[in-house]
């Protein structure tokens, strides 16, 4: 159904009418939004920290200042890597969000999505052009005549069921969307960065522990050939000091490949071809403090992972574009409105004389589509059910993520109490065994077994140092990142 229709002056009033009557009947065709019902737990179960009030400060017993997150969207996440009190993993952390290739696309991504909004709030704006040109026409029986014309056009979309406003609502859904993707990508990588960083620190660590245990088997080494010369042992003993000698270098050697590929991961994230990228040597010391997170409540996740907010979004674009779909089964309403002149001479087509003008009005609607807009509202409402299903996945991982490195905390803690006291008694046993080997009271092989042990014990001591400091980075990201820079400081 469509009419047009030129319109004197007093003709303005039924348009008048006719546009107050679409104005009065707009509303949004998009069914209200219902947030899916989640059942989030009033705790977590392997959280260590009584919940606090939202804004208190947590205390941990080695003295960390930690504050508890505000469940808002918006709040600033922190530094929160600041925590660990390390100026190098300051600076990677800086190095890497001015230069990662995938933060940069994360970036673009956001301005994409920002003016594909602002393209769709274009159409709340009437729009205006401007047209200059000349025809010439002409018959058998006339002669050729030119005609010159200038007008100004304009025209807008009367939101009579709500597809422009659902659109526009759909835009800046994907906009807010595609900007929590861009924190999610932001939050990874700081994370991943720290993470690299602390492997490449735990792997130092490792290596020096594997060199001081080169070092030892060189000296059993030399020992055992002076007293095979001496003739005190016998070639058996000194076959074993250098078979320990040479697989503790060769553990050294596969550890330094290690090494290099974690250095390797480390440049990527820093956008540096590998080639120009060397982290120095610095291990893990045994005394250094990590700071200790408290977990919160559950249902602060919702708001601070940049993940969940993200899906949060993207149903919120998925219920708006149903009132796009159903808006297109209802007709539409277009005012347009062309003024200006058209005369035989270009001089003359800027004359009030020459000057011409039409207001116009055009209701649309379709009458048999074959069922295509019935079924778009059907995939739209699918596309719905999708992005809900996908937001319920995506919390219920995050609750998983929490537990995983709170448990994983817990344990290694655990784990590192039992293994302090594996050492004490290694180097207890190590110590016994070189003075008894020593007074000709034990074996060889008594020496070599108590060395071998304190060997695997302090190495097994670093790896739980490294796991600690990666899974408490872990555990920061699956809480959405840091919270107050002033409050999460380390001891």
């Amino acid at each position: 159904m469509s009419t047009t229709a030129k319109m004197t002056p007093k003709g303005l009033a039924p348009a008048v009418s006719m546009l107050m009557a679409a104005l009065l009947l707009s509303a949004c065709a998009a069914p209200e939004f219902k947030q899916p019902a989640l059942g989030a737990p009033a705790a977590f179960k392997e959280s260590q920290n009584a919940p606090a009030a939202a804004g208190a400060v947590v205390t941990a017993a080695d003295g960390t200042r930690w504050k508890q997150a505000q469940p808002a969207e918006q709040q600033a996440r922190g530094e929160w890597w600041l925590a660990f009190n390390d100026p190098a993993l300051n600076g990677l952390v800086a190095e890497a969000t001015k230069a990662n290739a995938n933060l940069a696309v994360a970036a673009a991504r956001v301005k994409q999505a920002r003016a594909i909004a602002g393209i769709s709030e274009a159409a709340r704006v009437p729009q205006v052009g401007v047209g200059v040109g000349a025809q010439r026409a002409g018959t058998p029986a006339a002669a050729p005549q030119t005609t010159y014309n200038a007008s100004l056009t304009a025209s807008y979309e009367v939101d009579l069921f709500g597809r422009v406003s659902s659109d526009i609502a759909a835009s800046r859904s994907d906009a807010q969307a595609t900007e929590a993707n861009y924190r999610s990508v932001l939050l990874a990588l700081q994370a991943d960065v720290a993470q690299a960083y602390f492997r490449l620190r735990a792997t130092d660590a490792e290596l020096a522990t594997l060199d001081q245990t080169v070092r030892l088997r060189e000296e059993n080494v030399k020992v055992n050939q002076r007293r095979f010369d001496l003739g005190d042992i016998g070639e058996f003993d000194l076959a074993r000091a250098r078979t320990e000698l040479a697989t503790s270098r060769a553990e050294a050697i596969g550890l330094q490949r290690q090494r290099v590929t974690t250095e390797h991961a480390l440049a990527v994230l820093l956008g540096q071809p590998a080639a120009n990228f060397t982290a120095g040597v610095s291990p893990l010391q045994d005394g250094a403090l990590l700071p200790s997170i408290p977990a919160g409540l559950p249902s602060a996740l919702l708001e601070r992972r940049p993940d969940i907010v993200a899906a949060q979004r993207a149903m919120e674009a998925a219920n708006a574009r149903i009132g796009v779909a159903r808006s297109a089964m209802f007709p539409a309403l277009t005012i347009s409105a062309n003024g200006g002149g058209a005369a035989g001479a270009f001089a003359d087509v800027f004359k009030w004389s020459s000057r011409s003008w039409m207001l116009g009005a055009l209701m649309s609607m379709p009458l048999i589509d074959g069922g295509r807009n019935s079924n778009n509202v059907l995939r739209s409402e699918a596309v719905l059910e999708e992005s809900v299903a996908s937001y319920r996945g995506s919390v219920l991982n995050a609750f998983a993520e929490v537990e995983d490195n709170l448990a994983g905390l817990r344990i290694l803690s655990g784990q590192t109490r039992e293994i302090d006291d594996a050492l004490v008694a290694a180097r207890r046993s190590a110590d016994l065994a070189q003075k008894l080997y020593a007074a000709g009271r034990s074996s060889y092989l008594d020496l070599l077994d108590a060395q071998r042990n304190l060997a695997q014990v302090e190495r097994s001591a670093v790896q739980l140092r490294g796991n600690r400091a990666v899974t408490t980075v872990a555990l920061i990201r699956s809480l959405g990142g840091g919270w107050d820079s002033s409050a999460a400081s380390a001891k």
